[in-house]
């Protein structure tokens, strides 16, 4: 397959998920595309080997699985997370200024570098939950993928010391200005136009909303040959992307799940989050049908345990790659270069969730692909971020590895990363879908 046009698709995906209710309605419009089943958790479900379904949660969580063509005794497993870090309307989201603009107030979603907000032409989208004028109760994706609102820096000449470090306050100093002379009902009547447009709503009521500021600049290669990819949501919408691609380019002799949770960036304690029960419910249920103990009570119940420490776990969540400017934040034997490669991230305690035997299964894979391998490990006088990847160890008791892209700026309204890496993971990955043993 084409490494341009992956690159296109996955331009054309960054684009179209502002948010995580967007990005799992892409992956499953994909899914779809591909012959994948979508299955309701309020349903029954009627399972066959070799059959391919999908299931969602609050509309921003994914599970999609591959069912072997035989028996079910191990899946290979490839997690994710679809949110980033940014900021979130407030509930009262209008208030009105002595300036005389309507600004929006706004909250703080994850760990979100501020300074790149500010001077950004940022669009608004999210998920909106309203009454239809016959009474109905419906949520509705939202993308206003115009300049709507814009956060003002302070001149220069206002505050001689701002190049001298200040801190920033998300209270007072992050409003977005977003509409001149405006009063706190306009911006309901603009979110029923916008909706209006996109879903011909007809005569409704807004009930509430979760909505998103983002910056409306397009992802786009950079360097003088594209050796970059620049992008909002990088982290940790890449790893979506690649985890989606390996799936669909396997050869479906193996089971394979694909789950790409939300609320990492918040700690992943949630309902559809990865401490929450999504994916232990989803696997039990698959195990009942199809595990090789399909019986009632204990047999059931051993059998899922047998399937589980059978199987393995690849969470996949960027890295922190050797910054050109900054080398000296790095450990001089662990500076992951950008195009050099996956990721192994290692951490001694357990911020990461590899253990020697899941990094080597994934050098394997990585040699087997024809891919080069690095690895990350943070300074030892500095901490170390964490990713879903402990989290579905100590809920499952998976054996888990955790890889990533590496990537510049995490955490910033626009990130950059290697377009090589791309299809570097992406190969590796396919190789532990067809893996037939561990």
């Amino acid at each position: 397959m084409s490494q341009e046009a992956r690159l296109e698709r996955l331009l054309d995906f960054l684009q179209r998920s502002p948010t995580p209710w967007h990005a799992v309605s892409v992956m499953a419009e994909r899914l779809e595309a591909a012959g994948f089943r979508r299955l309701d958790e309020t349903h029954p479900w009627q399972l066959a080997a070799g059959e391919r379904f999908y299931v969602t949660r609050n509309d921003s969580s994914i599970i999609a699985l591959q069912l072997p063509r035989e028996g079910l005794d191990a899946l290979r497993m490839i997690g994710a997370h679809t949110d980033s870090p940014g900021l979130r309307l407030k509930p009262n989201a209008a208030q009105t200024s002595m300036a005389g603009w309507l600004q929006l107030g706004v909250e703080l979603y994850g760990g979100a570098l501020l300074a790149p907000w500010f001077d950004r032409d940022l669009g608004l989208a999210g998920r909106v939950h309203l009454r239809r004028a016959d009474g109905r109760l419906e949520g509705l994706l939202l993308h206003v993928d115009r300049p709507v609102a814009t956060i003002p820096s302070l001149a220069i000449h206002l505050d001689r010391e701002v190049n001298n470090g200040r801190a920033l306050n998300a209270q007072t100093q992050m409003a977005p200005v977003f509409l001149q002379g405006g009063e706190k009902a306009d911006l309901t009547r603009l979110l029923l136009e916008w909706l209006d447009a996109q879903h011909d709503i007809g005569d409704a009521e807004i009930l509430d909303f979760e909505l998103a500021l983002f910056d409306t600049q397009p992802p786009a290669r950079v360097g003088v040959r594209g050796e970059l990819i620049a992008s909002a949501r990088l982290d940790n919408l890449l790893s979506c992307f690649i985890g989606l691609e390996a799936l669909l380019e396997s050869d479906g002799s193996q089971g394979v799940v694909l789950v790409a949770s939300d609320h990492e960036e918040v700690g992943s304690a949630s309902a559809c989050g990865a401490q929450g029960p999504f994916l232990g419910d989803v696997l039990r249920r698959v195990n009942a049908q199809l595990g090789e103990a399909g019986g009632a009570g204990e047999g059931r119940e051993e059998g899922f345990i047998r399937l589980i420490q059978a199987s393995r776990m690849i969470s996949c969540d960027n890295a922190h790659a050797l910054h050109p400017n900054f080398t000296d934040k790095h450990d001089a034997a662990h500076g992951p270069a950008l195009n050099g490669g996956p990721v192994i991230k290692v951490n001694a305690n357990q911020r990461y969730a590899t253990t020697s035997a899941t990094s080597a299964l994934f050098r394997d894979l990585c040699r087997e692909a024809g891919v080069p391998v690095q690895v990350f490990a943070t300074r030892a006088d500095m901490g170390c971020g964490s990713t879903i990847g402990p989290i579905t160890a100590t809920e499952l008791g998976v054996p888990t590895l955790d890889v990533g892209v590496p990537q510049w700026a995490m955490h910033s309204i626009r990130e950059t990363a290697g377009a090589e890496d791309v299809e570097y993971l992406t190969r590796a990955l396919v190789a532990f879908c067809n893996r037939a043993e561990f």
